[in-house]
């Protein structure tokens, strides 16, 4: 028996030292407590040195530096032995009180990168903080005169941002698709007679100059969550991106589509829309209400919910939107029609403006039980 074979004549597995086994490498340094005067302007210097080693060795450092802690994160990538030699570098120098590095399959998202939550500006509004944020509108832009109504409705009820879909794909061929390009010039004209900012979808990386140039938050539908390209190319815009959790999809997966964005653009909102249920449920989908604790806990990200696909149907939007706020949710994202019985799309799950303005007492009624504003 050849020597390379082993009793089951099948070749060991070798490393060829021709191809490095580089890996992506998240490390988080905590400075040491500064006590006195000299101490707190050692620490500057000691700051510099470490990021410096750390962009010598090709990591891109960033720091968070507070009252009375300082942290340094870095992300890279190397071989494991240069990774094991270079965190034992910065553990030897001067004012690093320790060193470690991320192991999870999602690295700059997680709240081992960063502790204190992300806070995501949408024109003066800060999503992730207390202050809960409700963007509310009609599924798909119909008319001028549909938009201006909505937008005016749902402004006086108290709603930051205002949402509809120029571009929407659908499951049948032969449902509404959106009015494409002229949907968006709508919504721009919008976005500056009403002052709120506008969320809409992106369904392709070709729509994207448009769309950076229009809106102020681009939206990735559950069915795109795994478009890789399109999650590559939002990471190079600075337009806050709204990713939706696929029906399908764990907790792991969508983070680490988020991670794919907030390596070039770290304005990503968690956007929970409902899971795939049991068969004879009768919603459209299993609200994820679970995943709203679960995802703060993995995760700086602000994490919203969006209770009209999660129903489906009008009655439970009002329901399971004051849950997701008693469960944490940083804010929601809720369909409203002029006329729902005649919207040309999800006309069922759509809330009149009479509806929303009931929403919206009981969601500035649960936001201040649980210590938060609207």
């Amino acid at each position: 028996m050849p020597p390379w074979q082993n009793r089951k004549g099948i070749r060991p597995l070798t490393i060829n030292p021709r191809f490095p086994r580089k890996e992506h490498y998240v490390v988080i340094i905590i400075m040491k407590h500064p006590t006195t005067p000299q101490e707190r302007d050692d620490i500057t210097q000691h700051i510099a040195g470490v990021r410096t080693l750390l962009e010598e060795s090709g990591f891109r450092a960033t720091v968070s530096q507070g009252v009375d802690l300082a942290v340094v994160g870095a992300v890279g990538k190397l071989e494991p032995e240069q990774a094991e030699a270079l965190t034992h570098r910065i553990s030897a120098m001067s004012g690093v009180q320790s060193v470690r590095r991320v192991s999870t399959p999602y690295k700059l998202v997680s709240r081992e990168y960063r502790s204190a939550p992300t806070l995501i500006p949408i024109n003066g509004v800060k999503v992730g903080g207390n202050q809960v944020v409700v963007i509310a509108g009609p599924c798909a832009a119909e008319s001028p005169e549909q938009l201006r109504q909505t937008a005016a409705a749902v402004k006086a009820c108290g709603a930051h941002a205002f949402r509809a879909g120029a571009f929407k794909p659908r499951s049948s061929p032969y449902s509404h698709q959106g009015l494409g390009e002229v949907g968006i010039v709508l919504l721009g004209q919008l976005r500056i007679e009403s002052g709120l900012p506008v969320v809409t979808e992106i369904t392709r990386i070709d729509q994207l100059s448009l769309l950076v140039e229009k809106a102020d938050v681009l939206q990735v539908g559950m069915r795109n969550m795994d478009n890789y390209e399109l999650l590559r190319a939002l990471a190079r815009t600075s337009k806050p991106v709204l990713l939706k959790r696929n029906t399908a999809a764990s907790l792991d997966q969508l983070l680490q589509a988020a991670e794919y964005v907030v390596r070039g653009n770290g304005q990503v909102i968690l956007c929970l829309r409902g899971i795939i249920g049991l068969q004879g449920l009768e919603t459209r989908a299993q609200a994820d209400l679970d995943a709203i604790p679960l995802l703060k806990a993995k995760t700086h990200l602000p994490v919203i919910f969006d209770p009209s696909h999660a129903a489906g149907r009008a009655d439970l939007v009002t329901p399971l939107s004051l849950a997701a706020i008693a469960a944490g949710a940083d804010g929601l994202i809720v369909e409203v029609h002029p006329d729902p019985a005649n919207a040309i799309s999800d006309n069922e799950q759509q809330l009149t403006f009479a509806q929303f303005g009931v929403l919206m007492r009981g969601v500035k009624a649960v936001a201040a039980a649980v210590g938060r504003t609207v």
